[in-house]
This record gives C-alpha cells, sequence and structure tokens, in this order.
C-alpha cells in the first residue's frame, strides 16, 4: 500500500471482564462505546467469570450492541469447568473470532491468538526436568508457543505486509506483570510466548490475566506489549474500561 493510501485502524482491548449470569444489560453501554471509539475490539481472555456457558450466553447477548469486528481468545476462568468448549461456541455463534491457535484478517490486520500459559519468565523460566507433573505443566507452555508460531506464520501467507496482532491471556513477558506478587509470577504467563512476536515480525501483543500488573512493556525484540486486564486499565484511570491503540495499515 502507498504512503498516501496508508490509513489508521484503532483497536480497543481488554481483557478479564468476567461476565456473571447477573450482567443483564450491564454490558450494553460498554459495548456501544466501544463501537464508537474503535475499529476492532479485542478481548484477551476470562470472557466469563466461573467458567459456565450460561455465562457466555449472557454475554452473547450483551455483545448485540457491539457494532465492529470482535477478535477474542479464552482465559484460564474460561476453563475452570471444562466447559470452554461450550463458552466458545456460545461465543462464536455472536460472530465473535474466538482464537485457539488460529488466525484471522480483520480491517486489514493480521491476528493471531492463543490462550498461552505459565511457566515464568526469562532466567527464571521452570525447565522441561523432574516430575511428570512438572514436565506436564511445561510442555502446555511449550504447546502454547508452538500454537502461537504457526498461526502468525499462517497469518503471512498471501498477505506479505499485512500487520500482526498477537492476542493472548497470559503475559509473554515480566514487565507486564510487575506489581503482581513475585512469587506467582511463573503462574502469570511464559517467555516461550515471546520468542514468536520477534521472529514472526508482530507489531504488538495483547494480554490480560495479570490484574494487578504494568500496563506496557516491551519484548527482547522491541515488540510492544500491553496487558489490558480490566481491574488494571480501571486502576490507571481508563474509566471506560478499555485501551486504544491505532495502528497503521
Amino acid at each position: 500500500m502507498e504512503e498516501n493510501q496508508s490509513r489508521k485502524v484503532r483497536l480497543a482491548a481488554v481483557g478479564d471482564i468476567h461476565v456473571r449470569e447477573n450482567d443483564h444489560g450491564k454490558w450494553t453501554h460498554f459495548f456501544e462505546t466501544v463501537s464508537r471509539e474503535a475499529d476492532v475490539l479485542l478481548i484477551c481472555g476470562d470472557l466469563t467469570d466461573t467458567g459456565d456457558e450460561t455465562e457466555a450466553e449472557i454475554l452473547a447477548q450483551e455483545l448485540k450492541s457491539c457494532t465492529i469486528p470482535i477478535v477474542a481468545v479464552l482465559g484460564n476462568h474460561d476453563y475452570e469447568k471444562g466447559r470452554h468448549k461450550l463458552i466458545r461456541q456460545a461465543v462464536m455463534a455472536a460472530g465473535v473470532h474466538v482464537l485457539d491457535g488460529e488466525g484471522v484478517h480483520v480491517a486489514g490486520l493480521g491476528f493471531a491468538g492463543v490462550k498461552g500459559f505459565g511457566s515464568g519468565f526469562d532466567n527464571y523460566m521452570l525447565s522441561y526436568f523432574g516430575e511428570g507433573e512438572m514436565k506436564a505443566f511445561v510442555q502446555t507452555a511449550v504447546d502454547e508457543a508452538l500454537l502461537l508460531d504457526r498461526a502468525l506464520a499462517r497469518l503471512d501467507a498471501g498477505h506479505h505486509g499485512c500487520p500482526k496482532i498477537a492476542v493472548m491471556h497470559y503475559a509473554p513477558i515480566s514487565a507486564t506483570v510487575l506489581g503482581e506478587p513475585e512469587p506467582i509470577f511463573p503462574f502469570l504467563g511464559s517467555s516461550r510466548l515471546a520468542e514468536p512476536l520477534g521472529r514472526r515480525n508482530v507489531t504488538m501483543a495483547f494480554h490480560g490475566h495479570a490484574h494487578a500488573g504494568t500496563l506496557q512493556g516491551h519484548t527482547i525484540d522491541g515488540v510492544p506489549v500491553y496487558n489490558v486486564a480490566r481491574p488494571l486499565l480501571l486502576r490507571e484511570g481508563f474509566e471506560k474500561g478499555f485501551y486504544v491503540v491505532e495502528v497503521a495499515c
């Protein structure tokens, strides 16, 4: 695209909305406001509060007031009762792109999404060693990073030069979980999620999960990472409960 044809796409991002069964009508104004102020909405996991499909059905009803495309991933709360597939189906039926190792092109941008997982950061990242239970924990983090890498690779097919956005629930860097108790860092994210971001030339990444974390950081490769957990955004003065970033397309 030539310079004089470039445009800006406004991304609104939020995580950890934790919709509950009694939330009828609670989110209507939120989604109406987002629709006026952004071109695409990203929801970075924990769509539901207790992982019940009835909460997802409430969310699907509330989403009728949203008139822009939505890209989402599930979070740990959505897996709580083992009903994550039902939650995903309910939200997808409302027209949401719920990504789990897939990619999608929306508004001229490529989005790749995974839930992600823990295992810690940098030199303190847990290794694939020891008990089977520990190996299984680490393997889940490895698998999620591989899913993200493959989703980003598929976005490139036929769309070279298209800006790529990564959406996840768990953090890919430690900088955006600062503020949380350090002993729980291994359960808030994994540096394994950061490696594909730099190698696949991702423009920016969004996550949630760390409610008491920090809004923004960068990977070692310089990729901007935003923690958009709703409690964090409200604490930082974003009274509307979402964060907007413009991306050149």
